[in-house]
């Protein structure tokens, strides 16, 4: 293969990140313009968010072994159609109960881009430089993204519609369709996955639930009895979820993978590190719009300092784990998260805009930091064919933490949300209270994931999962 192909066949793949990556930031951006446009409520806000990262959580795995039994091309086409359909969709919305429908079908469309599209890399690029180099990329673009996202999110916003941050979908969807129609080869997996429908369907059950219960549990009453049934039925779908996985020759997740303390780590320290991030991004798009009067546009250039932080601070941190381990980078996140957290619970209505900026460093250094080590430990020690199945558990579980993260907006500080004359930062403080403790509990286990007995579990998992069953 030539590589004047293999470059195209990067940019396709890389295109569907974009896409991906740059929807997060540029959606709650939009927040506030939803809400006064469509009258929603803020636990339907809240869905807005959460029903494309639930979803998406839920089905990164099946994707992924759907496109090896299936073809990763021809996958790959279904989920940028899919998206893209979706795009036009939510674009067209009429009402709020519609546009939460259009973005549950456009994560069902993003669960078959980014899997499929790093199987579609590594199958292309075989050597390990070029290889190497290819997810290099692959990595900064979601730099790129980010820094993207909210500038033009905000540019969009102000001076046409919040809908038409959905339109920038279409024509990188419709890019990357071509692109891969004329230059992706067809490609199967020799070693063919069976598919957990019931282990897919407990777990999908026991997030939903959980979920619910945050978003609408202040709102019905932590008593009212649809809570206390829906608390059982997700309570019992993890207890039935636990009892599938461990007997079923092929599960949907091995949780074998779990005795090593790094993978388990790293699953708590991206739900963690993740959940801060959701509730961030949500709560200070509307504290700046709602709260402080900014316009869209100066909402996205106020959120510059994370992307910059995302471009410098994730690939110096991919080159510390290299050289040191995943410790260094682990405490620093922690540390910077915590840090900006408190800074947070800080925040007044009057707060000058340059100590703003001075938050959003602070912070987007310390979540670019963590990524790195979290891919890092979650594959540590784990037999070559395994690895690819430990790094989907901890990108799940990115965007579990996302889900909880924007979950928890409206159970610790839905005053901060509800249309009255609360003070916005006053009811917001309990949950920036909240990310400063997920950002010690990162801490605590960037020493603990790299203690020498927690290395040593992941050693003496390897032969227990190395062999196929």
């Amino acid at each position: 293969m030539s590589a004047r192909r293999k470059a195209i066949i990067l940019v396709s793949c890389c295109l569907s990140l974009l896409i991906v990556s740059m929807d997060a930031t540029i959606v709650n951006v939009a927040i506030p313009s939803i809400r006064a446009d469509l009258d929603a409520s803020a636990s339907q806000l809240q869905w807005v968010i959460d029903i494309y990262t639930l979803v998406l959580a839920s089905l990164l795995l099946l994707a992924g072994a759907a496109a090896d039994r299936f073809g990763r091309r021809r996958t790959f086409q279904l989920g940028l159609t899919l998206f893209a359909s979706a795009s036009l969709l939510c674009s067209i919305a009429p009402n709020i109960e519609t546009l939460i429908a259009a973005r549950l079908l456009q994560a069902i469309g993003g669960s078959m881009l980014n899997p499929v599209a790093m199987s579609i890399i590594t199958q292309v690029f075989t050597g390990r430089v070029e290889r190497a180099r290819a997810i290099g990329i692959w990595g900064g673009v979601v730099g790129i993204s980010m820094a993207l996202g909210p500038i033009v999110g905000g540019a969009l916003i102000e001076y046409v519609s919040w809908r038409s941050v959905f339109w920038i979908n279409l024509p990188i969807c419709v890019l990357a369709i071509a692109l891969t129609a004329l230059f992706v080869p067809e490609s199967k997996s020799a070693m063919r996955r069976a598919f957990d429908p019931i282990g897919q369907g407990l777990g999908m059950a026991f997030l939903f639930g959980i979920v619910y219960v945050l978003i609408e549990g202040p709102i019905l009453g932590w008593a009212h009895p649809r809570t206390i049934i829906v608390v059982v039925l997700a309570t019992s779908a993890l207890v039935l979820f636990l009892v599938h996985e461990s007997r079923h020759r092929d599960p949907f997740i091995d949780l074998r993978f779990f005795r090593s303390i790094p993978l388990a780590s790293a699953t708590v320290i991206a739900v963690c590190s993740f959940a801060a991030w959701g509730a961030f991004l949500f709560m200070m798009s509307i504290y700046l719009q709602d709260e402080r009067g900014f316009s869209a546009m100066d909402t996205g250039l106020t959120y510059l300092p994370i992307a910059v932080g995302a471009l410098v601070f994730s690939p110096l941190s991919g080159r510390l784990v290299g050289r040191f381990g995943s410790r260094p980078s682990l405490l620093v996140s922690g540390v910077l998260i915590a840090v900006a957290a408190l800074m947070l619970a800080g925040l007044t209505a009057t707060t000058p805009v340059w100590q703003l900026l001075v938050i959003f460093t602070v912070f987007g250094i310390g979540f670019s930091m963590v990524n790195a080590p979290i891919t890092t430990a979650a594959v540590s020690g784990m037999p070559i064919d395994r690895a690819g199945a430990a790094s989907a558990i901890a990108t799940t579980s990115r965007q579990v933490g996302v889900s909880i993260g924007v979950a928890l907006c409206g159970s610790v500080a839905g005053a901060a949300l509800a249309p009255t004359d609360a003070d916005f930062a006053v009811a917001a403080r309990p949950l920036w209270l909240i990310c400063a403790v997920l950002g010690l509990v990162i801490v605590a286990l960037g020493f603990y994931s790299t203690s020498r007995p927690a290395l040593r579990s992941a050693e003496n998992l390897a032969p227990l999962v190395g062999a196929h069953e």
